[in-house]
């Protein structure tokens, strides 16, 4: 078991992607928990008064939201811009949001390969790169990922989510490997499947 010292956040703030529920919400409470505030961003987040503000603030954190669909690029790029423009540090990047889509292969659109590639793979990719700039300017920060168990083992009818996870745990190796010495750790976390609502 981790003493809180050994998890001490205080002062730091951290970006997290998809936190209005299940497992982003989840992290948000625990980094805000070690003492980070949080920038919570979801494409649902209210302005104001939403749950998990609520909790991030019954913590003493301070807690900053943002809805911005991550899918769409234009929203995304002026999302990273406004955010940076507002905290010009971040110190840790929960890549978090995600959707999936459910179509046998042979019957999966375009339109559901897109859509889930889009926030799945693109956007953390996106985030990752504009906050990770920074990150290697400073010569610190911390980007973790959240992949999935259909990384390795690919899942049934959910194709593109299958190749963006699959995708997504390369990038994270990839990025890995050229940012470990510019003080910047990224890693990724492959949960199975969670009860949420």
């Amino acid at each position: 078991m981790l003493t809180p010292a050994l998890f001490e956040l205080k002062g730091k703030i951290a970006l997290v992607t998809g936190c209005n529920k299940g497992i982003g919400k989840a992290m948000a409470i625990s980094l805000a928990e070690a003492g980070a505030d949080i920038i919570g961003v979801s494409g649902s987040l209210a302005a104001n008064g939403s749950e998990i503000e609520l909790a991030v603030t019954a913590l003493g954190r301070k807690f900053y939201a943002y809805q911005a669909n991550l899918s769409e690029r234009t929203a995304l790029l002026a999302f990273v811009e406004k955010v940076q423009t507002a905290h010009p540090i971040i110190d840790i990047l929960i890549n978090n949001a995600g959707t999936i889509m459910r179509k046998p292969a042979a019957e999966h659109p375009d339109e559901y390969w897109d859509q889930v590639l889009a926030l799945n793979l693109d956007a953390p990719f996106i985030l990752a790169r504009e906050f990770g700039k920074k990150m290697i300017e400073r010569g610190s920060g911390k980007i973790i990922f959240t992949c999935s168990l259909l990384s390795f083992q690919g899942g049934i009818n959910v194709p593109g989510y299958a190749a963006s996870k699959g995708a997504l745990s390369s990038l994270v190796k990839a990025l890995s490997n050229e940012w470990a010495s510019k003080g910047v750790q990224v890693n990724g976390i492959a949960p199975g499947y969670i009860a949420t609502d």
